[in-house]
C-alpha cells in the first residue's frame, strides 16, 4: 500500500552519487521515507544495471532492487561543467551521498573541506571499503572480500569445513544501514548547531562489528571462534533438527522455552535431566541433546510442528524458499513485496505510525529525470551539455554491456 502522507523525510533534499549497494541503498531507504533523492550516475552508468539476468527493460533486477525512490540523472563529472553542475545541486541539498575512490573529489577540487566551506549545512556521507586512512586507508573493498578480511568467513560454514561467505551482501547493506543512522544523527544534530557534518561508513568497520557474539566471547576466553553449521556457539538448542520431512530451525533461549519444546513433542523427560537443565549444561551436552532431540522430533511433519511450536511460545521456523516467503499471507500483510507498474521491491521494513514509507517512483531509467531536475534548480541546459549524456534506454544498454 502507498500512503499518500508526507514521509518524515519530506523535507530533505539528498544527491545520491553513489553506486554498487551500500550507497544506493541507504539513498533508497531515505527516498522510501519521503527524501527527494536525485540519483546522478556516471556516463556508463551504475554497473549494477548489467548485473544480471533477469532484466526488466535492460536493467537488472540488482539496479532495481536499490534504486527506487530516486530521481535519476547522469552527468559526467570528469567534466569541469558536470562538476560545476554538481555544485548546483549542491546548492540545494541537505545531504550528499558519495562513494568515490580515496582522492577522487579532492583531485577534482570537491574535497571535504572544500564542501564544509561552501555548504556548512550540508552533510556529506562517504562509503568506503577501508577509509581514508590506516593502513588499508583508500584501498578499495567489495562485500566478500570484506566477509573473509573481517573474519565473517571463518564463523560461517558447517562444523569442520571450509570458510563460507554468507549468502547475501550482508556488510554492504549494514554499512548502507550505519549509514542512514549516521546521516539521520547528523541531520538531528544540525537542528541545534546549523551546521552539517561529515559521516563516514566503511565496509571493514560494519564488517568487525557484526561479529557478535564471537569478538565478545574471544575477549572473555581468549578462544578463536570457527565454524559451526547452523548452531549457535552460546545457545542451544538452536540450531537445525531432522523431522520426518523438513527440517525445522529451533531457536530456543531461555529454560522455560525448552520446557515447552519437550512438552510438544512429548519429551518431557528431556527437561528433567541434569545432562539439560540449563542453557550451560545443554552447551556442554548439546551432541547428545541432539540426538535426543531428533529421535523425538521424527515423527512429526516440519510445517505443521512449526506452526504448533511457535504458537506454544517456541521461537522456531521451517527452512523455506524464497517463492515460499515471498507467496506467505504474513509476508503480504507486513507489506513486504511493492508493486510500482511493472516493478516489483521489497517493502521498507521501518514501519512509523504517522508517517509510514511510500512507494513513489519506480527506479528511473538511466537520466531519465535530468531535464525535470535541471528545470527546477535553474540551469540552463545548454550551459552543461558536455556533462550531460544522452537520457533514455540507450544508456542502460550502455551499462548493461559496460
Amino acid at each position: 500500500m502507498t500512503s499518500t502522507r508526507p514521509g518524515s523525510l519530506s523535507n530533505i533534499r539528498v544527491i545520491d552519487a553513489s553506486r554498487v549497494l551500500g550507497g544506493p541503498y541507504c539513498g533508497q531507504i531515505l527516498g522510501d521515507h519521503g527524501a527527494d533523492v536525485i540519483k546522478i550516475e556516471p556516463p556508463e552508468g551504475d554497473e549494477t544495471r548489467g548485473w544480471g539476468p533477469p532484466f526488466l527493460d535492460e536493467t537488472a533486477s540488482y539496479f532495481l532492487g536499490l534504486n527506487r525512490n530516486k530521481r535519476g540523472m547522469a552527468i559526467d563529472l570528469s567534466a569541469d561543467a558536470g562538476r560545476e553542475l554538481l555544485l548546483k545541486l549542491l546548492e540545494t541539498a541537505d545531504v550528499f551521498i558519495e562513494n568515490f575512490k580515496t582522492g577522487t573529489l579532492d583531485r577534482w577540487g570537491l574535497g571535504r573541506e572544500e564542501l564544509e566551506r561552501r555548504f556548512p549545512r550540508l552533510v556529506h556521507c562517504r562509503v568506503s571499503g577501508f577509509g581514508a586512512d590506516g593502513p588499508l586507508g583508500g584501498l578499495p573493498g567489495y562485500d566478500a572480500a570484506i566477509q573473509a578480511s573481517a573474519g565473517l568467513m571463518s564463523v560461517n560454514g558447517e562444523l569442520g569445513g571450509e570458510p563460507l561467505r554468507v549468502g547475501l551482501p550482508v556488510v554492504d547493506m549494514v554499512t548502507g544501514l550505519n549509514a542512514v543512522i549516521g546521516i539521520l544523527m547528523a541531520l538531528h544534530e544540525r537542528q541545534t548547531s546549523g551546521k552539517g557534518q561529515f559521516v563516514e561508513a566503511t565496509l571493514y568497520d560494519c564488517g568487525v562489528s557484526l561479529l557478535h557474539p564471537h569478538l565478545p566471547n574471544f575477549y572473555l576466553s581468549g578462544k578463536v571462534a570457527g565454524r559451526s553449521g547452523n548452531a549457535h556457539p552460546n545457545i542451544c538448542p538452536y540450531d537445525t533438527f531432522a523431522t520426518a520431512t523438513d527440517p525445522i530451525f529451533l531457536a530456543v533461549g531461555n529454560n522455560r522455552q525448552f520446557a515447552t519444546l519437550c512438552r510438544e513433542i512429548g519429551a518431557e523427560g528431556l527437561a528433567k535431566d541434569p545432562r539439560f537443565a540449563t542453557n550451560g549444561e545443554r552447551n556442554v551436552n548439546r551432541d547428545a541433546l541432539k540426538v535426543e532431540l531428533e529421535k523425538a522430533l521424527s515423527p512429526f511433519d516440519c510445517n505443521a510442528l512449526a506452526d504448533r511450536l511457535i504458537k506454544a511460545g517456541v521461537p522456531c521456523g521451517a527452512v523455506r524458499s524464497i517463492d515460499q516467503v515471498v507467496a506467505d499471507p504474513h509476508t503480504i500483510h507486513r507489506e513486504m513485496v511493492v508493486d510500482i507498474g511493472a516493478y516489483r521491491g521489497t517493502g521498507s521494513p521501518i514501519k512509523l505510525s504517522r508517517t509510514p514509507a511510500s512507494y513513489r517512483l519506480a527506479p528511473p531509467r538511466f537520466a531519465e529525470h535530468t531535464a525535470e531536475v535541471l528545470d527546477e534548480i535553474a540551469a540552463d541546459e545548454t550551459s552543461y551539455r558536455d556533462a550531460l549524456p544522452e537520457a533514455g534506454t540507450a544508456g542502460a544498454a550502455k551499462a548493461k554491456t559496460a
